[in-house]
């Protein structure tokens, strides 16, 4: 309740109104008049005039502003496990020595049940889900799939990567959780706020098909080694050319390429080793007036939106990022375009480079067979710059909100670029 500040997630209430600003809504609101305990009206409301307007029915959906809903009498049965749990857990520590730590729990659980008996919730109170769903110790938590029919299909795409991540966020989860139970900042209850286990994930999935350049042992492993390969491309384009070259005037060499391409209005991709590496490079490159930027996981998803967009709108032609893949994935990325083609810079082949050299090289003669029975002319897909902006709308949203952000932090453009100093300031004398 905020009767003060109207925002999204927010209700208040004046007189015998009620107004509702459902979290899930921009732009409209919804106001109930009640006569008694009785509903008169309902009226669709301007949050910011506070104008109203008939609803086009005489009812509309209102979902609950936090995802942890619960009747009050299992809130109450909730409460009295928690303070159980509590009683336990502060006995341990005690006798553990752990005075601080259980100082710390006591005070910050019954706060929780303190918010719990007033307002109903409190912060982070999935993490006494287990209580609030009346689990046992270790009993899966309850999820999405557990919604699914029972002859659903899950497709994993990129099964190389999201399998081992199904894998990994219960150790992760187990292992940060762990930390705060010990020093007393959550009960143990809190452990079984989780992702499911490999075991449990395996258990609720029947069908599954796996998508994937790269498909991991597991992936072979569970569907028998048999797999269905889509190797031709609609567009004709074959697998590129594999060049490898010494490390020797690499640079140069790169350099000597990049212009090349630059000049046919082509874009390239170089991968490095380490994100300081592409950082560096970067910078090289752009020192010899190359138009580049760089790419790596520090990048948030938005912002990687954006970029990819002007290296395909030709804001700049290359874009060096981390080789966090491997070889056939990121030389699968140049098979986008007919003219696309991999230079490997290494003295040496090593075991990884051999296997995508024969893979790219057995996927190419299939490919090259295909296109000379059919007689189909490789094409690259070109997409306009309207087709690319409304693909990547999303970025200018972000946008927007940071520059209104900047704008609210400290004013005007004019203003701002008074305050801030060019951080590479050469010029200046001792």
């Amino acid at each position: 309740r905020n009767d003060v500040e109207f925002e999204p997630g927010a209700f208040r209430v004046r007189g015998d109104q009620v107004d509702i600003f459902p979290a899930y809504l921009e732009d409209q609101a919804f106001r109930i008049e009640l006569w008694g305990d009785e509903i008169d009206a309902i009226w669709k409301l301007d949050p910011e005039t506070g104008q109203t307007s008939p609803l086009e029915k005489d009812v509309f959906t209102l979902f609950p502003a936090k995802i942890f809903v619960t009747p009050e009498d299992r809130l109450n049965a909730a409460m009295e496990n928690i303070r159980e749990e509590l009683k336990w857990r502060l006995a341990v520590l005690r006798e553990e020595g752990k005075m601080v730590e259980a100082q710390r729990l006591e005070q910050r659980t019954m706060f929780d049940l303190e918010m719990m008996e007033e307002v109903g919730y409190c912060s982070g109170i999935e993490n006494y889900s287990r209580h609030m769903s009346g689990r046992e110790p270790g009993e899966r938590p309850y999820c999405l799939l557990d919604y699914f029919p029972d002859d659903f299909l899950l497709v994993m795409d990129e099964s190389h990567v999201t399998v081992p991540q199904v894998r990994a966020m219960y150790n992760g989860d187990r292992a940060r959780k762990l930390k705060l139970v010990e020093h007393g900042f959550r009960l143990p209850s809190a452990l079984d706020n989780r992702p499911l286990t490999f075991e449990e994930f395996e258990a609720l999935t029947d069908q599954t098909v796996f998508m994937s350049a790269t498909p991991g042992d597991y992936e072979l492993e569970k569907s028998g080694g048999v797999f269905v390969e889509q190797v031709v491309r609609p567009t004709g384009v074959p697998d590129p050319e594999v060049d490898v070259r010494p490390t020797e005037n690499q640079i140069d060499d790169l350099l000597e390429e990049i212009q090349q391409r630059a000049e046919r209005n082509e874009r390239v991709l170089v991968t490095t080793l380490t994100k300081r590496m592409s950082e560096d490079l970067t910078d090289y490159l752009e020192d010899y007036g190359v138009r580049v930027r760089w790419l790596h996981s520090e990048i948030d998803a938005l912002e990687r939106v954006d970029i990819l967009r002007g290296l395909r709108m030709g804001d700049f032609d290359v874009l060096v990022g981390v080789n966090e893949r491997s070889l056939i994935q990121t030389a699968g990325r140049a098979a986008r375009n007919a003219n696309g083609r991999v230079i490997l810079y290494a003295d040496e082949i090593t075991g990884a480079m051999e296997r995508m050299m024969n893979e790219t090289e057995r996927r190419r003669e299939r490919q090259l067979a295909y296109n000379e029975e059919h007689d189909i002319t490789p094409e690259t897909v070109s997409k306009s710059a309207d087709q690319i902006e409304r693909g990547t709308s999303i970025a200018d949203e972000r946008k927007e909100e940071d520059r209104e952000a900047t704008r609210r932090h400290y004013g005007d453009q004019e203003q701002l670029t008074a305050k801030v100093a060019d951080p590479v300031v050469e010029y200046l004398s001792d």
